[in-house]
């Protein structure tokens, strides 16, 4: 007879893990079982980690369900932005939303696109850091992964981008250095082409909480230039278009 799932367990383990700046095999941990258990580890490791933003991210499991996590450090790079780098450390570019109204569920009403785009009062250039206390990431239990909030271990909000940039990314020149390193140069390209897929799929899902999608949450939606592991800490500079730039340290 197996033990039953403690959600309280694995988010300690996932934080000390975290704080540590250490890995583990998926077979190192008790696995969730469905994805409520997933969400309540990840709820108990946003308290862990004193998770005070209201950013979040958002995509989808291989099976297309709509999850969502907390991004935590979050920093504004007018402040002068600073993220700990951890070995495996990844980057994404990324574009952001904030919400100008609350975008509660609607059952048997899906919200259109358009609907969605009509509730975003303002876009952004963003930079999500990733690194996983699961040596895997997601490949082996996406479930551990969802509760390792996703692998996110960092946020930074840039500048302000017109709107239609959610339109027209993927015909948009992308160019991310790091100190003298060119770590990315070509169209920015989302994994679905639509930045707000995810998004809209996740305002439809009955799952999500009562409280989710609330006007003044941001919400980063997706990268823009895949995956990149940044081998050491230094200065990242992002050019997205002709005048939109965000430059921030890894640490």
């Amino acid at each position: 007879m197996t033990d039953p799932f403690d959600a309280r367990a694995l988010a300690a383990k996932l934080y000390s893990l975290r704080q540590d700046g250490k890995q583990e095999p998926t077979s190192a941990f008790p696995l969730p079982n469905d994805f409520h258990q997933g969400m309540e580890a990840q709820n108990f490791l946003k308290g862990h980690e004193a998770v005070a933003s209201n950013a979040w991210k958002v995509t989808a499991s291989p099976e297309g369900q709509p999850v969502t996590a907390p991004l935590h450090p979050y920093a504004e790079a007018v402040s002068g932005a600073t993220i700990p780098w951890y070995p495996g450390m990844k980057f994404e570019a990324e574009i952001a939303v904030r919400l100008g109204k609350d975008l509660p569920y609607r059952k048997g009403a899906p919200y259109s696109r358009a609907e969605v785009l009509e509730a975003i009062s303002s876009a952004y250039l963003g930079a999500e850091l990733l690194v996983s206390a699961v040596k895997e990431s997601g490949a082996v239990s996406f479930l551990l992964f969802l509760a390792d909030r996703l692998g996110n271990s960092g946020y930074v909000l840039g500048p302000s981008i017109a709107k239609s940039f959610i339109d027209t990314a993927a015909s948009t020149p992308l160019k991310v250095t790091q100190g003298s390193k060119t770590i990315y140069d070509g169209l920015a390209k989302h994994p679905k082409g639509d930045v707000v897929t995810w998004l809209v799929d996740y305002a439809n899902d009955p799952l999500r909480p009562d409280d989710s999608l609330k006007s003044g949450a941001l919400v980063t939606t997706g990268t823009l230039s895949g995956a990149v592991e940044l081998t050491e800490p230094g200065e990242i500079d992002i050019h997205f278009g002709d005048s939109a730039r965000l430059t921030f340290s890894v640490v």
